[in-house]
């Protein structure tokens, strides 16, 4: 199953940014023991991206501490997934230009852990905010694709919040994406772009 969401996000940052096009993603999705998988994806439903052009793809577990994940052909392996939200993180560089991909599979926790991370405002709600480094920032729009190939793209509320009606059993994943305009240094290294792109994935049940 591949999960395809179409259109990026403006962030009002303290920093400046700007919407990125056809931005490819990172995303999650449990299994039904204790692992999971994490996959790459451009904008066409039913295709895997090879995993093997990402570069330091990790579980972030918390506390900067941070776990490998295993590599195969279009798919990362998480064989003993951590309980509660699950987040992922890798990086590609191409030329000058640096984009770093975030994940989270999961709801159960109000806080983030990402540096741009959606997350729900009660655990398991459907109600979600924009956090960037930790602080709480509104999102123009954010993206939602579902494995039944129903597609939305939300707008925020007056507080910045957006919310998702989930009318029917299927994998949600929200998207946003954002280029930081001018570039900016990265572990010490200077790119003349940065771009961030965050997935959010939960299943609803029957």
């Amino acid at each position: 199953m591949n999960l395809s969401l179409r259109q990026p996000v403006l962030l009002a940052l303290a920093l400046s940014v700007s919407p990125v096009a056809g931005a490819d993603y990172l995303w999650l999705e449990r299994s039904a023991g204790q692992g999971a998988k994490s996959y790459f994806s451009d904008l066409q439903p039913g295709e895997h991206l090879p995993v093997a052009q990402l570069q330091n793809p990790r579980v972030v577990l918390g506390d900067g501490k941070t776990a490998p994940m295993k590599a195969g052909v279009d798919s990362f392996a998480i064989e003993d997934a951590p309980p509660g939200d699950l987040r992922v993180a890798a990086q590609r560089e191409q030329g000058s230009t640096l984009t770093l991909y975030q994940a989270r599979e999961g709801r159960s926790e109000t806080r983030p852990q990402n540096d741009l991370e959606l997350v729900p405002t009660t655990p398991g709600g459907n109600t979600f905010a924009l956090y960037w480094k930790g602080t709480v920032v509104p999102a123009s729009q954010v993206n939602v694709y579902t494995s039944e190939q129903w597609t939305r793209s939300l707008k925020p509320a007056a507080d910045g919040t957006v919310t998702l009606v989930t009318p029917f059993p299927a994998r949600y994943v929200l998207e946003v994406s954002a280029q930081v305009n001018g570039g900016a240094s990265v572990e010490g290294k200077r790119y003349d772009s940065v771009i961030h792109v965050s997935t959010l994935s939960f299943e609803v049940r029957k």
